[in-house]
């Protein structure tokens, strides 16, 4: 019963919300489009030295030197409540919601970047690195970006309807700030998976294909 209600709740807030989604998403999209062109605009001393500093890492890596697993999860969680949390307080800032857009575009540069770069340098054996380090926590870590933006904006959109239209627009603070409040929440919790998965396995799957490859 809980399952089809939480299934029931997930399909009505999507259905709500899904021209903000579509426009949220097509704006990932480009970030990630964008970044990748990025990388064919780099130098080659730039491509150079970003490669010479990937290479230590993957070094580090290979020997074991990422650090403890604990200060993965604490860096990669903090980093990420301290980016979902801007774009949500961002959200109660009434006109901030442009700025919740572009930053959601700048995650979707980062993404795509990273993901370019290893397939510009490393062509195929870059990608197979990208799919198993980069892609199991962004299974979760994007989705929550895209559902903090789209509730973010969503909650800035109302305050600015209740503010400069008023009439005929109900819209109830508290009830409507505590559903606000619960969301992000909820995103926490699904970043504390995602962070877990960035430093607990993450590292030992880059391990391994990064052995793999210098065979």
């Amino acid at each position: 019963m809980r399952k089809k209600l939480y299934t029931n709740y997930i399909t009505r807030h999507i259905q709500t919300y899904s021209p903000i989604y579509s426009f949220i998403m097509v704006l990932f999209v480009m970030g990630i489009i964008f970044g990748a062109v990025i990388v064919n605009s780099l130098s080659i001393a730039q491509k150079e030295d970003l490669f010479h500093y990937l290479n230590h890492f993957f070094g580090q890596v290979a020997d074991g030197k990422t650090g403890q697993a604990e200060d993965l999860l604490k860096l990669s969680f903090f980093h990420n409540v301290k980016f979902t949390g801007l774009m949500w307080v961002l959200g109660i800032s009434i006109i901030g919601f442009p700025l919740i857009l572009i930053l959601l575009f700048l995650k979707g540069v980062v993404v795509g970047f990273s993901v370019g770069f290893l397939v510009n340098q490393m062509g195929w054996n870059g990608l197979l690195l990208a799919f198993v380090t980069l892609l199991p926590q962004n299974l979760l870590f994007i989705p929550v970006y895209i559902f903090i933006a789209v509730i973010s904006t969503a909650f800035s959109i109302k305050l600015m309807r209740k503010i400069f239209i008023r009439q005929g627009f109900s819209f109830h603070f508290v009830p409507e700030f505590a559903r606000y409040f619960l969301s992000f929440i909820a995103a926490m919790a699904v970043i504390t998976l995602a962070a877990s998965i960035e430093a607990f396995i993450a590292p030992a799957l880059m391990k391994s294909i990064i052995a793999s490859i210098a065979k």
